[in-house]
């Protein structure tokens, strides 16, 4: 079966590791054409707006897409494009899978669970405004809609991937009414799963527990703020931002993403590590149903991370980034001739 999938490269290191990326997703031998647009700076120069129509209808159309990293200016500039384009596709569940790799130093190297963040409202989501000179507000809003959405998700995600425990985290002791609502609804939802674990934890607590004993988890669902914190906090017990995948999904496609940065200091010099988005084009795989393909591709990389002789310098090797693709792409080639 061919795929058409949207391709947005993105800035800085985007299009490196994209690339790499590509040359590994099609070695494993599914068909797929890509449909390239730009998001972000370069469209704003190109077309007037960082959110081109014409890529926003190339998603909805195809369905899903793979994103490159794109910058967004701190504090000032444009808003981000990465909110916008969850917005434009109400592309509600973002998922953040955090997996121990082999050969990578980390303080837990059995660790292995998944981030389900609701990505279309709550504090996070900018709504803010001017009260008087020195005084801002900022609004959090939290609906039961999209709170068992979410939630939702979450349990039929645990339950599809043989995971056996769900953990909503809130602050609802303070927030009573809106977190309050959150954790309802997790309640309510959950008695849809009896075959499932459940239980919550309060927001600092969670931080907490997640330094000390983060075996305990399993999923975790949170809304909009919570998880872009606590995503980024699970990512650095593995290692960092760059071996972390990340997808946006919602009922009009799916997006999946580098969550890094754009590391435009490094841009270029073909020296960036293409892992994060790697991972992320594995998941997709196996959201378009592509599951052999998917287990080839991140069984290879596993292997090259085990072996340890082609990791780029950010994991202690020398590998450009083209050669790390290349080691992957070498590694399946090698299993298809012992299985064939």
């Amino acid at each position: 079966m061919k795929h058409t999938i949207t391709l947005i490269p993105g800035d800085g290191i985007g299009p490196e590791i994209t690339a790499a990326t590509v040359r590994v997703l099609e070695a494993t031998g599914v068909e797929i054409e890509w449909e390239t647009h730009i998001l972000g700076a370069q469209a704003q120069e190109k077309y007037g707006t960082t959110l081109p129509p014409e890529a926003i209808d190339s998603i909805k159309r195809n369905k899903v897409a793979l994103k490159g990293p794109i910058m967004t200016p701190i504090g000032k500039g444009f808003t981000s494009v990465n909110v916008g384009l969850r917005k434009a596709l109400d592309l509600y569940a973002n998922v953040r899978p955090v997996k121990a790799l082999p050969n990578v130093p980390c303080r837990y190297p059995e660790l292995d669970l998944v981030i389900v963040r609701e990505n279309t409202e709550g504090l996070y989501s900018g709504i803010e405004h001017i009260v008087v000179p020195g005084v801002v507000e900022s609004l959090k809003v939290i609906t039961e809609r999209a709170s068992n959405r979410i939630v939702k998700y979450a349990f039929d995600f645990a339950r599809d991937n043989g995971r056996k425990k769900v953990t909503a985290v809130h602050k609802a002791n303070i927030m009573k009414l809106s977190d309050g609502l959150f954790l309802q609804c997790f309640e309510n939802v959950g008695q849809d799963y009896p075959d499932l674990e459940k239980d919550d934890k309060i927001i600092d607590n969670c931080c907490m527990q997640l330094v000390m004993r983060p075996e305990q988890f399993e999923v975790l669902v949170m809304e909009n703020l919570y998880g872009d914190i606590l995503s980024d906090l699970c990512a650095g017990l593995i290692g960092g931002l760059g071996l972390a995948p990340g997808a946006n999904i919602g009922e009009q496609g799916a997006v999946f993403e580098a969550v890094h940065g754009s590391a435009p200091d490094i841009a270029g010099q073909g020296i960036a590590n293409p892992t994060a988005i790697l991972m992320s084009g594995i998941m997709m795989l196996r959201h378009i149903g592509e599951n052999a393909a998917a287990d080839k591709a991140e069984q290879a990389m596993l292997a090259v991370f085990a072996e340890g002789t082609a990791l780029t310098r950010d994991l202690g090797g020398n590998a450009k980034t083209s050669e790390f693709a290349t080691a992957i792409i070498d590694k399946m080639k090698a299993a298809d001739a012992v299985s064939g």
